[in-house]
């Protein structure tokens, strides 16, 4: 094989210093060391890599050919070198991160794009998934963080950091017949449709579209109203329901407020109470574990972010 680890860097040093005397100081090299392994290197590429006919030898039209590529291996051995040093500094081989699927809409891949920075060969995997289920596969090793709403009470073997805060608001969409008999009503008294209002019953009598756990057994009472509820493990399907009239559901603002410009959905305007309850989002994870080095400056990055974001607020 010609190009090796070593003869790259010794091409590279060559190129960007402008003679070999001068890429043997910067290798901290004797000059002749460099100069031989030009000569082999050519000798087994069988082409010329520099002109010697000068004072400084000069890179040939071979060499400048060669160059991106070699560039581009040497990149790609630094980072093998970098990931090679985390490893045994505790980086994982793979970074699992499990989401609530309200969440995919917040901000969690400016973290993540900045830890691929740090450690570009990290692999990374994201899974979304209802929160109960979410701290399960967290618990159960299977994720190594979980992002996810803020719980009822603390989990002994959770530890957490707060990144953020969400507005879960109530929508349905605009042709559900609950809130068509409202505007009907209105406007039967002469009042614009806009002046409709909803009451809090209407949150416990009309059906409700709730993302939950794929284990019956599991929900958050805290966000389930309705007496009759259809449930889902998808944000996504969950959205369609809503959109397509077929029942209300508590969703981000962040998530939500697309389709609401667009008129697909609307906040349910109440009479008597306010539309919208703020929640803290949590990056969590398991004491029982401990926590690796990209898991962590994950947690860090997110910290930052959401202090960077209240200064600019």
């Amino acid at each position: 094989m010609a190009f090796s680890s070593d003869s790259v860097q010794v091409f590279l040093a060559a190129l960007d210093h402008g003679s070999f005397s001068a890429a043997a100081r910067a290798l901290s090299r004797v000059p002749s060391a460099v100069s031989m392994t030009i000569a082999h290197l050519e000798a087994e590429l069988d082409v010329q890599l520099f002109d010697r006919s000068g004072r400084e030898p000069r890179p040939t039209a071979a060499a400048r050919a060669l160059e991106p590529q070699a560039r581009l291996l040497a990149g790609q051995l630094q980072q093998l070198n970098a990931q090679a040093l985390a490893l045994t500094q505790g980086l994982e081989e793979r970074l699992t991160l499990a989401i609530a699927p309200e969440l995919l809409a917040s901000r969690w891949t400016e973290a993540l794009a900045a830890l691929a920075q740090e450690h570009p060969l990290l692999q990374i995997e994201v899974l979304a998934a209802p929160q109960v289920d979410a701290l399960a596969l967290l618990h159960s090793g299977r994720a190594q963080l979980a992002l996810v709403f803020e719980r009822p009470s603390i989990d002994g073997r959770e530890g957490f950091q707060e990144v953020a805060t969400e507005t879960l608001v109530a929508v349905m969409a605009p042709q559900h017949p609950v809130l068509v008999a409202a505007r009907s009503a209105v406007q039967a008294r002469g009042a614009p449709p806009e002046d409709a209002m909803l009451r809090e019953e209407h949150l416990t009598t009309t059906r409700q579209i709730v993302v939950a756990s794929r284990d019956l057994a599991q929900t958050d009472p805290r966000f389930v109203f309705a007496r009759h509820h259809w449930r889902t493990d998808n944000h996504l399907a969950a959205l369609g329901l809503i959109e397509a009239g077929l029942g209300w559901g508590w969703q981000p603002r962040a998530l939500v407020q697309s389709r609401i410009e667009a008129g697909r959905l609307v906040e349910m305007p109440f009479e008597n109470l306010s539309n919208g309850t703020a929640l803290w989002v949590d990056v969590v994870w398991s004491k029982e574990r401990p926590l690796g080095l990209g898991a962590a400056r994950f947690v860090a990055l997110m910290r930052d972010n959401r202090a960077l974001q209240a200064d600019l607020a």
